[in-house]
């Protein structure tokens, strides 16, 4: 774009001013200059509210509340430019002093300041806005209460048209000065393009802040009229605020994160805090220091009370939402722990069971060797007619324990032997009921009542049928033998969709688990020696992870085991639904 292009709003303003200036300067005063200076204030003022309003529909969010609150500046301004035309064009009488609208216009400025202070090129944490949101309109009541303070008293309880006037320039002063100083902070500590916007603004501030210092004394001396040259800063402030506005949409301006001094960053709820202590020192000065009248005092006395009851409860307000974000994060704090201490839990678990593996495998084949030829022996020893009873006995005594000692390395071996096997799209549906009945049959007759609950259409998972039965077995068949231990009960099994994920449960009445972190240990078991080996929950934990799931128990407060399963649904199945719900 060429320099004419990059500039060309700045030097429409430029122009406008020019324009303006010169009218002032060759017309007379008169009704003609009145009626120019009125008309073409208020269209520059509405063409310049047009402008930030556009760019807070259209620019991005964190754009949007910096251009909100100028919009909100601008709309108070030309609410009081209206009141000019009005009374001046409409009315044909000039406008009282003081005037309603004086207040509006020394309000106009604190969104802008607002504005620049509220930093939109930083990025805000969520849960910091509305703590941050509620230090600004503590300012922003502040300042209420110091106009009321300082300038209501003279402008509505008792009228005195000398000391409203004195008290309105040093406040309009002290409020168009705090406007330079939050622009020039906001200049310094700024880059890129948000450098160049507060730069900007911070020239506005300087040539408004002096020009209406200009303008006041002239109206108090009685030298201004409507289309004067006090008026040529105002148009050069409103008219470089639309000029910039308009080059801010090809700016880019891009928020980053937030690299401000630590002590920067504490300058507004520090603030706040100085607004709340000042309420009592003014309070007390309106006592026993204010030389006024009593009905002016007596105002000032009772606006001090409610500006406390008012800021205070912003005070609490503040506190109250603090304390529920430093609750949040305690929470989630606490979330992510037991998160990072179950993931540390898996892991180990994971290193255990691999390395238990490698060795188990390694010792059960060393194993079977020698027992092999135990059991080979042993069966030519039993086929020979010559022995005795005793040695019949004992002979069947080396059998038994030979066959037990075989049926635990076999246990051995498929647990060292995990292969993660062929996996294609599984129906648990079928898998629990074919575990449940076949476990059912085996343990008719012992007062244990099985339930089983699925949800209709339950999606199907990835994975291996053959393992996935055989840990479901493995887990039913624990929960039937404590049952069966406690002289009977109820084992509820139940299978829903939870967002992307199948959830498995299985819920038994039994005595509970006696150490629930210690369940998926190898060799871990509770049962008497010769009924368990402590390797089905071991390995079942194994073939659950290997299917990208997740398997966790624990006991019920009311009693009883709990078995969480969770398994990742399929992907072609999540798509298929989707589509299905579409």
């Amino acid at each position: 774009m060429s320099l004419f292009g990059r500039h060309r709003w700045f030097l429409a303003a430029g122009a406008i001013t020019a324009a303006y200036a010169s009218v002032s300067v060759l017309a007379r005063k008169g009704h003609g200059l009145t009626a120019f200076a009125d008309i073409a204030g208020l269209l520059i003022m509405l063409a310049a509210a047009g402008v930030t309003f556009g760019n807070a529909r259209r620019r991005p969010a964190q754009e949007r509340s910096f251009w909100v609150l100028m919009t909100m500046g601008f709309a108070l301004w030309t609410c009081n430019q209206s009141a000019w035309f009005g009374y001046e064009l409409i009315l044909h009488r000039e406008l009282p002093d003081p005037c309603f609208f004086d207040v509006i216009l020394f309000f106009h400025t604190v969104p802008m300041i607002a504005a620049v202070s509220w930093r939109a090129d930083i990025r805000k944490q969520e849960r910091r806005f509305p703590t941050r949101l509620i230090s600004f309109l503590t300012l922003f009541g502040w300042w209420i209460f110091l106009y009321a303070f300082m300038v209501f008293p003279y402008q509505y309880v008792l009228l005195d048209i000398e000391r409203y006037n004195r008290y309105y320039d040093i406040l309009y002063l002290a409020e168009n000065g705090l406007f330079v100083a939050v622009a020039l902070l906001a200049t310094l500590t700024s880059t890129g393009a948000w450098r160049r916007l507060y730069l900007h603004f911070l020239g506005v501030a300087v040539v408004y802040g002096v020009g209406s210092q200009f303008l006041d004394r002239a109206v108090v001396n009685g030298a201004y009229y409507s289309g004067s040259l006090y008026d040529v800063p105002l148009v050069v402030a409103v008219v470089w605020i639309a000029a910039v506005s308009l080059s801010a949409r090809e700016w880019g301006l891009d928020s980053s994160e937030n690299q401000l001094d630590p002590q920067w960053r504490k300058l507004v709820p520090r603030l706040a805090m100085l607004v709340i202590l000042s309420l009592p020192v003014l309070g007390l000065w309106a006592v026993f220091a204010d030389d006024s009248v009593a009905v002016r005092r007596e105002f000032r006395i009772f606006t001090v009370l409610i500006a406390m009851l008012v800021l205070g409860a912003f005070l609490f307000l503040r506190q109250f939402l603090q304390d529920q974000a430093l609750i949040g994060i305690l929470a989630e704090s606490r979330r992510g722990y037991e998160s990072h201490r179950r993931l540390q839990n898996q892991l180990v678990q994971k290193e255990k069971l691999a390395s238990l593996g490698a060795l188990v495998a390694g010792a059960a084949h060393e194993i079977n060797h020698p027992l092999t030829a135990i059991m080979t022996h042993s069966e030519q020893l039993w086929g020979k007619e010559k022995l005795t009873d005793q040695q019949h006995s004992l002979l069947r005594k080396i059998v038994t324990q030979a066959n037990r000692t075989r049926d635990l390395v076999a246990d051995l071996l498929s647990f060292a032997q995990q292969a993660p096997g062929e996996k294609i799209l599984v129906d648990l549906r079928l898998l629990l009921q074919r575990a449940t009945q076949m476990l059912e049959s085996r343990n008719a007759g012992k007062g244990i009542d099985v339930s089983i609950s699925i949800e209709p259409n339950l999606p199907r998972i990835q994975g291996n049928a053959n393992q996935l039965f055989q840990s479901f077995v493995e887990i039913i068949e624990n929960a039937m033998d404590a049952l069966k231990e406690s002289g009977g009960g109820s084992l509820v099994i139940t299978a829903q969709q939870l967002g992307n994920e199948v959830l498995l449960q299985f819920s038994d009445s039994g005595p509970g688990l006696r150490e629930p972190q210690r369940v998926f240990d190898p060799f871990y078991t509770t049962k008497p020696v010769g009924k368990g080996t402590g390797l089905g929950l071991s390995a079942v934990y194994g073939v659950i992870q290997e299917h990208e799931g997740h398997i966790s128990c624990q006991n019920k407060p009311e009693g009883g085991a709990l078995f969480i399963v969770r398994f990742p649904v399929a992907a072609s199945t999540a798509v298929h639904a989707g589509a299905a719900g579409a």
